[in-house]
């Protein structure tokens, strides 16, 4: 059996070699997708439908990232040409049409699950979905403002935050602002304070997952400029997209800090982000003092640290959450 074929018949297969993808990014997934409507729920006890619609929640958003993950190859075979010739398409381990199938696999397990959840849900995937597929396949090569690519680019991740508490708005419990979905007639029913704390995180999500994003869009510009594709990089220069993604990481640790600050989360979160951050900032920072030969690799590794900092700050979030779930069942 030839490796296309094989394809077809193992997806999951392929998919684990695909992009390399670390095992502990794959199991940070899973955190990051529960953490969200588990914050959302708070500290208190779980039932058989909390339980469930965590699982769901899971379920849609992992499905949801491989299938976006997969329609961004698609529609960026000619920028992976140039950047990354190792990635599928360009290789020639998979044809286009056979990526399309699978994409679309995985966009279905993303609706369904989404549905199980609630129609609020579903509605966000779906709109989502279509923005994505339009920005990706069209308007970041056609649209000319500076850097538009890139200004949108954590849509995807930033959903993550607020699937997770729609999730839980939609659960029936009271709140002080209610709001009926046309058409369907779904309500979804939540407080200002849980508001805030979703739009603190919906900050922290943007500039945590835009400053890893600006490094390797220094790595790509090459095939971004041939391509037409607005990113920092191309519109204002490899130094100047340094400098953005140093502001930005350091905005974002700022807004890691206010989680804590205002109650939201405690020191289980705090100290180990904390480090992580400095960490993440120190190799931020050898950015924007890297030379033309520099700046280009350099910019790779930096993205790489970048979303593992994005990655783990999500799985500290999940971990300061089961802590004190563990307190309040146990003491």
């Amino acid at each position: 059996m030839s490796d296309k074929s094989s394809v077809m018949m193992h997806p999951f297969a392929f998919l684990s070699q695909w992009r390399s993808l670390p095992s502990f990014e794959l199991v940070s997934y899973v955190f990051m997708f529960a953490s969200m409507p588990m914050l959302a729920y708070g500290i208190k006890p779980y039932d058989s439908s909390i339980i469930t619609i965590i699982i769901l929640s899971v379920l849609s958003l992992y499905s949801g990232f491989f299938a976006a993950l997969i329609w961004n190859d698609i529609t960026d075979v000619e920028i992976d040409s140039i950047a990354h010739p190792d990635r599928p398409i360009p290789s020639g381990r998979i044809s286009s049409s056979r990526f399309f199938a699978i994409a679309l696999v995985f966009s279905a397990m993303t609706f369904i699950f989404a549905f199980l959840v609630s129609i609020w849900c579903l509605v966000l995937v779906g709109a989502t979905a279509l923005f994505v597929a339009f920005h990706n396949k069209y308007l970041k090569k056609i649209i000319k403002f500076p850097a538009y690519s890139e200004i949108f680019t954590p849509v995807q991740w930033v959903v993550v935050v607020i699937f997770g508490f729609f999730a839980i708005w939609t659960m029936g419990q009271t709140g002080s602002i209610s709001l009926i979905l046309p058409i369907f007639g779904d309500k979804i029913s939540f407080n200002n304070y849980d508001f805030q704390i979703m739009i603190l995180l919906v900050l922290f999500t943007y500039f945590a997952d835009n400053a890893h994003d600006l490094p390797e869009g220094i790595h790509d510009s090459d095939g971004d400029l041939k391509q037409g594709v607005k990113t920092y990089a191309t519109s204002f220069g490899e130094k100047n997209a340094a400098r953005i993604s140093f502001a930005m990481f350091f905005i974002s640790g700022i807004l890691g800090f206010l989680l804590f600050y205002k109650e939201i989360l405690t020191f289980v979160f705090l100290i180990p982000f904390l480090g992580i951050w400095l960490y993440t900032l120190y190799y931020s920072y050898r950015l924007l003092k890297a030379d033309e030969k520099e700046i280009k690799p350099l910019g790779a590794l930096v993205g790489r640290k970048g979303f593992n900092y994005f990655l783990l700050a999500y799985d500290l979030i999940f971990l300061d959450v089961f802590v004190r779930l563990l307190i309040f069942n146990f003491k």
